[in-house]
């Protein structure tokens, strides 16, 4: 990442722009130029976005955004296929855990009550109801 960096970094220089000229044409800030000029990935919570800036940049600067985009790319396989696969399944496990303890309810089903409540709430209505028409009918006669 260092290298797309001081690629995008020399081919601006070379072109006499500076930094702040690229932030307002690109409506991109300019702490986030220069996080992308030095290569802080770490910078970014978002990868997706991270790629689009790049995308424009390079674009921006005449340098060919499929090639960067490449380099990226490769850089990013390089260092997530390097993470062990306990920690990918241990982070999976804590986010579906998380999930399971946060519910909406437009994003999950209502937990199914059980079969047995409902029986059983049935059967004492019905008996509710014999014993109020057996009442009924001893205050007749």
């Amino acid at each position: 990442m260092i290298e797309i960096g001081q690629a995008l970094k020399s081919a601006r220089e070379s072109s006499g722009l500076k930094i702040d000229e690229v932030s307002n044409d690109l409506e991109i800030p300019v702490l986030v130029l220069e996080q992308i000029e030095e290569g802080s990935i770490g910078a970014f919570k978002d990868i997706f976005k991270l790629k689009e800036y790049l995308k424009f940049y390079s674009r921006y600067l005449g340098l060919d955004e499929d090639e960067i985009i490449d380099e990226f790319n490769e850089y990013m396989f390089e260092k997530t296929s390097k993470i062990p696969m306990d920690e990918i399944e241990k982070v999976i496990k804590e986010k579906t855990e998380e999930e399971d303890r946060l519910a909406s309810p437009y994003t999950k089903a209502a937990p199914k009550s059980s079969d047995k409540q409902f029986v059983l709430i049935v059967l004492l209505i019905i008996i509710l109801v014999i014993i109020a028409i057996f009442w009924s009918v001893k205050q007749i006669t």
